[in-house]
C-alpha cells in the first residue's frame, strides 16, 4: 500500500529566487537522497513542479510547491519505500534547506 509523505521547508527568499534555486539544484538533492541509480523526470507548471523517480523497480511520484515563505514537498511512496519514509523525509528537508540558504 502506498503512503503519502510531506515536508515543509521554510525560506527567507523571494518566491522567484527559491524556485530558481530548486530548479538548478534539484539534481543535487536527488543525488544526496538516492545517488546515481535513480531515473528522474521533472516538469514545472508555474511554481509547482511535478516529478517522477524510478529506482530498484519502484516508482515515486510527487510534487513540490514554492510559496512566499516555504517549499512544500509531497511524495507518494510505494509500500516498500514507505518503511524508510522517516529517513527520506529528513534527507529531503536537509537537501532542500541547503539549496535555499542565503549565500
Amino acid at each position: 500500500m502506498a503512503e503519502k509523505i510531506s515536508v515543509n521547508v521554510p525560506h527567507k527568499l523571494t518566491r522567484e529566487e527559491a524556485r530558481q534555486r530548486i530548479d538548478e539544484g534539484f539534481g543535487k538533492v536527488q543525488q544526496q537522497i538516492a545517488g546515481n541509480s535513480v531515473n528522474m523526470e521533472q516538469n514545472w507548471h508555474g511554481d509547482r513542479m511535478a516529478f517522477t523517480a524510478g529506482a530498484m523497480g519502484q516508482t515515486i511520484t510527487g510534487n513540490l510547491t514554492v510559496s512566499d515563505s516555504n517549499v512544500r514537498i509531497e511524495l507518494d511512496l510505494p509500500w516498500f519505500l514507505a518503511k524508510l519514509s522517516g529517513g527520506i523525509q529528513e534527507k529531503m528537508k536537509k537537501g532542500t534547506t541547503l539549496l535555499l540558504e542565503k549565500k
